[in-house]
């Protein structure tokens, strides 16, 4: 009986290893179709099919916000903050849902600068034409003519602008904590003329045009029979469809293209073009600046560029979490002793207002800002 197992056995061994090998190729070719399929589906776009469409409200009452008497955010029916998260799950939909109403915020404060501050739009470049695109900035009544004090204001970077310092704050807890609107009422009580600059203004956004598919160059003959190359072109296209009836093509966002505004294509350059043609050409013998963030670096390049300028007029410099670095900007030896003497960087901090910290660098004195946004209120620090 042993011996007739033993016989048995290398046949029943080869047979066994003939099917493991079966079976492995099997694998192989389902593991290698699945890694396929895999990588044709983008797992980004495959979580934006069941999107709704990008339509959104284009005032403040459609969407159901109002600010009430504190200057919050709050919906009109629930008179709860807003709620970023609309829909679950759709975090690329609630981003543009977002957008839309920072874009309405944007011209809600637009409107705030000319009705309750009396401030006017100046339209830059100054000389313009008809058919180019153009950006503003915002001044007081008096910003040029006051003999004695202007306030400058500088915004960091980003979505934000002439009048805010924070969208996120706007929205999340108070039009004083975001907007600007509380140093310039404080400047014009007593009694600074007042410029707004808009340094992320820098560029027309319009559509592209269409563009035209070219015809499909012919394809090179094939060896195939007809009726064979027939059938397998059915065969891929029925996948396809199948594929893409499945997880169908999600909503495509509009292709733009920028046009930049002629000097004013960044914040640097706006800064400095606002310098050239209405600080330095206004009357008042004392200029107060205060610059947020980005908005510090730029006002850095500004004294890298016309620093006995700036120098004469500017008496003293506020910061608040200044983005701004002397050696990477390459700031004179004398501009950084003149920034010593003239500004000063409140930081975000846990630190009581005004506490020194310690500086990062040769440049300005570092204090607390008194809380972790890194924005002062003017009634704590006000221009002196």
């Amino acid at each position: 009986m042993l011996s007739h197992l033993s016989a048995a056995i290398p046949p029943l061994y080869i047979l066994w290893i003939a099917m493991a090998q079966v079976g492995g190729q099997e694998d192989r070719e389902k593991t290698t179709a699945l890694k396929d399929l895999l990588s044709r589906i983008d797992l980004d776009e495959l979580m934006k099919k069941d999107e709704p469409p990008f339509t959104f409200p284009k005032t403040l009452e459609e969407f159901e916000y109002a600010f009430n008497e504190y200057g919050q955010l709050r919906h009109i029916k629930t008179g709860k903050p807003f709620v970023f998260n609309a829909r679950e799950d759709l975090h690329r939909w609630n981003q543009k849902r977002y957008e839309a109403l920072g874009e309405i915020i944007t011209q809600y404060v637009y409107e705030l600068l000319e009705k309750k501050c009396n401030m006017t739009k100046a339209i830059l470049p100054v000389d313009a034409a008809e058919d180019e695109p153009t950006s503003f900035i915002y001044l007081s009544p008096d910003a040029l003519s006051n003999p004695s004090k202007l306030l400058v204001l500088i915004q960091g970077s980003g979505v934000v602008r002439a009048g805010q310092w924070a969208r996120r704050l706007i929205i999340n807890q108070d039009l004083d904590s975001g907007t600007q609107i509380p140093f310039i009422n404080r400047a014009m009580e007593e009694g600074y003329g007042v410029m707004v600059l808009n340094p992320n203004e820098n560029y027309l956004e319009v559509e592209k045009p269409a563009k035209f598919s070219p015809l499909p160059s012919p394809t090179e003959p094939s060896d195939e029979p007809a009726e064979k190359r027939e059938r397998k072109d059915d065969k891929e296209g029925k996948k396809k469809r199948e594929f893409y009836e499945k997880y169908r093509n999600p909503q495509k966002e509009t292709e733009t293209e920028r046009i930049p505004i002629r000097e004013n294509a960044s914040s640097e350059e706006h800064v400095q073009y606002v310098w050239d043609h209405f600080v330095s050409k206004a009357a008042a013998k004392n200029v107060f600046i205060v610059a947020h963030s980005y908005g510090g670096l730029s006002l850095v390049e500004l004294m890298n560029q016309r620093e006995m300028q700036v120098k004469n007029r500017v008496c003293a410099v506020a910061l608040t979490d200044s983005a701004h670095n002397i050696w990477l900007q390459e700031t004179s030896k004398s501009t950084q002793d003149w920034m010593q003497q003239h500004c000063c960087n409140w930081v975000s901090s846990p630190e009581p207002l005004d506490t020194p910290l310690d500086p990062m660098l040769p440049d300005c004195p570092r204090v607390s800002a008194g809380s972790l946004d890194g924005h002062v209120r003017p009634v704590e620090a006000a221009p002196g």
